[in-house]
Parts: C-alpha cells; sequence; structure tokens
C-alpha cells in the first residue's frame, strides 16, 4: 500500500478493480477544510482518463508491473507477434490493444511489454 501523498508521475497503482498510471497529480490544501490529493490517470487495460479526487493520507494499492524486453517480427493480419529475446517464446497482441503504438513499430524493433500477473497492458 501507498499513500496518495507519495503520488509521483508515472506510478501504477490499483484502483476500483483497475490499474492506473498517474498522468498528474495536484496536493491542495484549501483554508477551510481538509487537505486532498486531486489526481488524473489513466487505465493500461482501456487508455481512458479518469480525474479522481483521494483524501490525504488515503492508502491504495501500488500495482507490480513487469516489464519484458521482446523484439518486434511481424503482422499477422490484425495479430502483432513478438518475441522474448531471453527465452524466445513468443507473444501475439492484437491491433486494438496496441493502437497508438503501431504507427512506431518496425520490424526487429526492441519494445517494452507491460505485463500484470500474465495479463499483458501494452507496449512502452
Amino acid at each position: 500500500m501507498i499513500s496518495v501523498n507519495d503520488f509521483r508521475t508515472g506510478l501504477t497503482i490499483e484502483v476500483d478493480g483497475g490499474i492506473w498510471r498517474v498522468v498528474d497529480f495536484q496536493h491542495v490544501k484549501p483554508g477551510k477544510g481538509a487537505a486532498f490529493v486531486r489526481s488524473k490517470l489513466r487505465n493500461l487495460r482501456t487508455g481512458a482518463i479518469q480525474e479522481k479526487t483521494f483524501r490525504a493520507g488515503e492508502k491504495v494499492a501500488k500495482a507490480q508491473i513487469e516489464t519484458k524486453t521482446m523484439q518486434y517480427l511481424y503482422a499477422n493480419g490484425d495479430q502483432h507477434v513478438f518475441m522474448d529475446t531471453s527465452s524466445y517464446e513468443q507473444l501475439e497482441l492484437g491491433a486494438a490493444q496496441i493502437e497508438e503504438e503501431l504507427k512506431y513499430l518496425l520490424e526487429n524493433m526492441s519494445v517494452h511489454i507491460m505485463m500484470y500477473q500474465d495479463e499483458t497492458l501494452g507496449i512502452e
């Protein structure tokens, strides 16, 4: 668990059953009332951005994101094939899952694949 007072841009957290990356945050201490943290979060599964407010001192779970270095091999229709450079295992990702990154991918390019509990979240 991590306190919302320790938020940093790029931090990955679990909130409301989703995996979120902190895009922006702001600590607010109004003259009247309790302090709070206003944050902008990106859902790593859907790409949606949501603004969420937390009470100061509130705790959230930190998501353990594993990053694997893989090599982009080729496109097979709507699927894109990547190979783990250490174990030579291949992984197929759908075009919808990596839509934003597709325009930057070149064959034999090394990329970092984000994984959360054996679920592929996307390319970094």
